[in-house]
């Protein structure tokens, strides 16, 4: 599977993107994707300590709150942080915040009992980084605990390729500038090899508005 080391164009770093377009995107971002609220409600009761890795703005972050006695949201953006830590004040939610990177998560091992993981695995530049992502992610899951991930997928109707490939997608600020995001784009059977080749264990594993989600176990 074909992979660059760093994105094709752009910034190499992320979190540099997004702390550049942190609120306007925040602002794009309101609500929860119906599959992570599925998702969470399946689990209700379930979680003591959850985790949204990734957490952007916080909007899956609130989700979580409302179901688990404590929540935790890992980011690499200090803007976005900044972000989701105005929107737990505004609306009244306990969140705590930690800056990190997904492929080195600053939390202790077994510490989480659910997790979301959306739309951030795909950011990071190489395969090693992904790989190393989620094996973190089975790392600080405790036994039992049950994760949601997904990644933009080739079967998005915005993309001919049906293998996985490396781009970037521009983000356009109010002012036109604009911001280009590296993303690799996975196909399903990539997506599921990457899965098996991590500590994870996949539980459910399918296709949904040109996302591809897993439900994964450590």
């Amino acid at each position: 599977m074909p992979d660059a080391p760093e994105p094709p164009t752009g910034d190499p770093r992320p979190d540099r993107v997004y702390d550049r377009i942190a609120a306007h995107f925040s602002q794009t971002r309101e609500h929860p994707w119906p599959d992570v609220a599925d998702f969470v409600a399946e689990h209700d009761g379930d979680a003591t300590r959850a985790l949204d890795l990734g957490c952007g703005n916080g909007r899956h972050a609130e989700l979580l709150a409302e179901h688990a006695d404590a929540v935790v949201g890992v980011d690499a953006s200090a803007g976005l942080l900044a972000e989701a830590r105005a929107r737990a004040a505004k609306r009244d939610y306990d969140l705590s915040l930690v800056r990190g990177d997904a492929a080195r998560v600053p939390l202790r091992d077994d510490s989480i009992d659910l997790a979301v993981y959306v739309a951030t695995l795909h950011h990071l530049p190489s395969r090693v980084a992904r790989l190393a992502s989620l094996d973190e992610l089975a790392r600080v899951l405790d036994d039992g605990g049950e994760a949601l991930l997904s990644v933009w997928s080739t079967t998005h109707e915005r993309f001919e390729e049906r293998e996985s490939f490396d781009t970037t997608v521009d983000w356009t600020l109010p002012g036109g500038e604009t911001e280009p995001r590296y993303y690799h784009i996975y196909d399903p059977e990539a997506f599921r090899a990457d899965l098996d080749a991590s500590a994870l264990t996949v539980l459910d594993a399918y296709e949904s508005a040109g996302n591809s989600y897993a439900v994964v176990t450590s």
